[in-house]
């Protein structure tokens, strides 16, 4: 039985903002910057670091930069040198450059980093900024959307409370509510893959691996990627691979054995293998994701992150996408305009780049796994180009500015 509290929490240029992940913990900073105050809420009853490495190409740096998080994040990333390129047998293809050229070609820099790291920066920034109030074991249940904004109905326990907003930002992940609140029905599809991440201490691997470098090893069907998170103390492994049907639960407990059986010795090389045997624990998350629609909120509602567009994870930019979402919806509200009307230009400014990226990542799901013979006429495109051209090729997505 729920029972609704009298306590109203209200104000003029006060956003809500459901979900206190890396999208929703940007788009709370972003807004404060601008001088809206943020009720922030989430529904876990406390934040845990979760997950495991993410890359944070520059067009994502370059905000969490103008946010003042650098120095809060430094210690924690490790900056690559390169990215290289290896099929499964170990034969190298291509070294993609990195480091201080490309900071300097695109205006910031190109960071490894755990996601509980990031996350945790987000979260000490928005706890120490006066405009930010974080409510935790708070899901937002329902809202009625009206002419000067929004009523948010938050449930915390078994009591329902109630805030006026100037607008609701559905920042709360894959199985988003505030989606379902907007009429947003389409389910995302799993995409018959599944990602096995773990840490290893950096002094368990070989010497190559704990280089500052992004390794990408493509086989048939399936690819690994490794690369030094934790100011190189750790490194973040991630194996990808076909699976017939999702597990149950976004991350759950995997066997070294489950991962092993899919990168056999017959396809891959001894070095890969060596280094995925050394894990004695692996979290196992299903993968999915869902064509961008133009439209997605309704009022003074809207989405942002995995809430509006999750997307397959082989350009390394869900995270970049939340962050540059964040970016530009802020900017689009702090226009003096019409609060519904500042949101779909939001919604329609990003919904062409994000379908960009989003269809880029697809394509890559098919690069990346290609069998024999398709795969060796890959390999040969691959080692012509060289680094420098396939580097050209992600310009226009690490270049990118709000604009």
């Amino acid at each position: 039985m729920r029972l609704r509290a009298g306590r109203r929490l209200s104000g003029a240029r006060t956003i809500a903002v459901a979900g206190a992940g890396i999208g929703g913990l940007t788009a709370a900073l972003a807004l404060a910057a601008r001088g809206f105050r943020v009720a922030l809420f989430d529904r876990a009853a406390r934040l845990e670091e979760t997950g495991a490495g993410i890359q944070l190409s520059p067009n994502a740096t370059r905000i969490l930069d103008g946010l003042g998080l650098r120095a809060r994040l430094l210690p924690s990333v490790v900056a690559p040198d390169a990215v290289v390129i290896r099929t499964a047998q170990n034969a190298a293809l291509a070294r993609l450059p990195l480091g201080p050229a490309a900071e300097t070609r695109y205006g910031a820099p190109y960071w490894m980093i755990h996601r509980g790291d990031l996350q945790a920066a987000l979260l000490d920034a928005a706890l120490a900024h006066p405009g930010i109030a974080l409510t935790l074991g708070a899901a937002v249940d329902d809202c009625t959307v009206h002419a000067d904004g929004v009523a948010v109905q938050v449930l915390r326990g078994e009591t329902l409370e109630e805030m006026s907003a100037t607008a609701l930002i559905g920042a709360d992940g894959l199985w988003s509510s505030v989606r379902t609140l907007v009429g947003e029905t389409e389910a995302a599809r799993f995409a018959q893959r599944s990602a096995w991440r773990a840490l290893v201490p950096a002094d368990a691997v070989a010497p190559e691996h704990r280089v500052p470098t992004i390794h990408l090893w493509l086989g048939r069907g399936s690819h690994l990627v490794h690369y030094p998170v934790k100011a190189g103390a750790m490194v973040n492994i991630v194996a990808i691979a076909g699976d017939a049907q999702p597990s149950r639960g976004w991350s759950t407990a995997a066997a070294p054995d489950e991962v092993l059986t899919r990168f056999s010795a017959k396809s891959w090389a001894k070095p890969a293998r060596d280094l995925m045997a050394l894990p004695e624990r692996w979290l196992k998350w299903p993968l999915y994701d869902r064509p961008p629609r133009p439209h997605r909120g309704r009022g003074a509602v809207t989405l942002l992150g995995d809430a509006a567009h999750p997307m397959l994870p082989f350009l390394a930019q869900g995270a970049a996408m939340a962050i540059e979402d964040a970016a530009v919806l802020a900017d689009a509200l702090a226009a003096p305009n019409d609060v519904a009307a500042a949101l779909r230009r939001y919604e329609q400014a990003r919904h062409t780049r994000v379908a960009r990226v989003w269809r880029a990542a697809r394509r890559n799901d098919t690069v990346y796994h290609l069998p024999w013979p398709a795969s060796a006429a890959r390999d040969l495109a691959m080692r012509r180009m060289g680094g420098d051209r396939l580097l050209a090729h992600y310009d226009w997505i690490y270049g990118w500015r709000a604009p």
